[in-house]
C-alpha cells in the first residue's frame, strides 16, 4: 500500500465505537494525570540531571559562553524538558504518527515514519523560530521575561496558564474532531492535522515557564541577534521530540513494523488511539496550567500529593 493512501486517513473510516466512553475515560485520565504529577521530580530530578549529564556541569549555574554553547545548550535543555509539564502533551502526537509505516515491514516503517515527522517539526519550526525572532526583539517586554507579581502570581506564569490553556483547548476540540463527536475540519487534509499539531508543540515555548528554557530565553535576548534566538528556539523545539520519535522507531525496529500495522489497519482503531490521546493531554494541559497552578498560589482549590507538598 502507497504511503499516500494510508496517512493519517481518519475521514473515510466509521467512527470508534464508544465515542462517549473514549472521551470521558480520557478526560478521566488527564485529570488524574493533572492531579499526580509531581513537577519538582519531571523537572528537577529527571530534566536537571539529564542536561547536567549532556552538558559537563550545572546546567543552571554556569553561565552561556557563546554562540556554539547557547545552541548546545538549546538543544540539550529542549531534550531535558522532554516529559515537564509544558511539554508533555506532545505525546499527543503519537496517535497521528502511528499511522505512518503502515506496510508492514522495518524498512517501509521506518521510512514511513520520515512523512508525519518532517510534517510534525515543520509546524513546530515554524512557530520557534518566529516566536524566538520575535521574542529577542521585544525582550523584557514579553510576560514571560518579567520578574513582577500579579495577584499574587509571577506575571511569566500568566503568561503560561493563557497560553497553555488555549492550546490544551486546542488539543481537545482536535481529538473530538479525530472522534467524529464535531466536524474534522482536516478530513480532506489530513497532512495538515499533523503540521497544526506541530505548530501548538512549538507554541508551548510561548508558554514555557521552564528554568533551563527562561535562562535560554534571557541569553538570546542578550545576544542582540534576532536570529540567534531563532535558531535556539529551533534548536529548542527540536530536542523536544528526539525522544518520542526514536521511540517509535524502536516500536517499529522491534514489532518489525507489525504493531504500527496493527494498528493503522483499522482506521476506527487509529481514529479511538488519536482522539484519546488528544483529549486526555489536552485535558491535562487546561487543568494543570488554569486550575492547578492558580491554586498553588491560592486561587481557587486542587487536591495536593503529599510528594508535592
Amino acid at each position: 500500500m502507497a504511503f499516500r493512501q494510508q496517512e493519517f486517513i481518519l475521514a473515510e473510516a466509521a467512527p470508534p465505537r464508544r465515542r462517549a466512553g473514549i472521551v470521558l475515560g480520557a478526560a478521566a485520565a488527564g485529570v488524574l494525570l493533572a492531579v499526580l504529577w509531581s513537577y519538582e521530580f519531571v523537572d528537577h530530578v529527571i530534566g536537571d540531571n539529564v542536561a547536567n549529564t549532556l552538558l559537563g556541569h550545572d546546567a543552571k549555574a554556569t553561565a552561556i559562553s557563546g554562540v556554539v554553547a547557547g545552541l548546545v545548550f538549546a538543544f540539550v535543555s529542549g531534550l531535558a524538558g522532554t516529559f515537564t509539564a509544558c511539554n508533555i502533551a506532545m505525546a499527543a502526537s503519537v496517535g497521528p504518527m502511528s499511522q505512518a509505516g503502515a506496510s508492514g515491514g522495518t524498512r517501509d516503517g521506518l521510512r514511513g515514519l520520515l512523512r508525519p515527522v518532517g510534517l510534525l517539526a515543520a509546524g513546530m519550526i515554524a512557530v520557534s523560530f518566529l516566536y524566538g525572532f520575535v521574542g529577542v526583539l521585544l525582550g523584557d517586554r514579553l510576560p514571560q521575561l518579567s520578574t513582577g507579581v500579579t495577584a499574587g502570581m509571577p506575571v511569566r506564569l500568566v503568561q503560561s496558564m493563557v497560553v497553555f490553556g488555549l492550546i490544551g483547548l486546542v488539543f481537545v476540540w482536535l481529538g473530538l474532531a479525530a472522534l467524529g463527536v464535531i466536524r474534522d475540519p482536516f478530513a480532506e487534509r489530513p497532512a495538515a492535522r499533523v503540521v497544526l499539531l506541530g505548530a501548538l508543540v512549538g507554541g508551548f515555548l510561548i508558554g514555557r515557564p521552564y528554568p533551563l528554557f527562561n535562562k535560554l530565553f534571557h541569553w538570546a535576548v542578550e545576544t542582540g541577534n534576532p536570529l540567534y534566538g531563532a535558531g535556539a528556539f529551533v534548536l529548542q523545539s527540536l530536542g523536544n521530540i528526539v525522544v518520542v520519535a526514536v521511540l517509535f522507531a524502536l516500536i517499529v525496529v522491534l514489532s518489525r513494523g507489525r504493531f504500527v500495522y496493527w494498528l493503522a489497519s483499522r482506521p476506527s482503531r487509529t481514529a479511538a488511539v488519536t482522539g484519546a490521546l488528544l483529549v486526555g493531554l489536552g485535558i491535562f494541559t487546561v487543568v494543570y496550567w488554569d486550575v492547578r497552578l492558580p491554586a498553588m498560589f491560592g486561587h481557587g482549590w486542587f487536591p495536593t500529593m503529599p510528594y508535592n507538598n
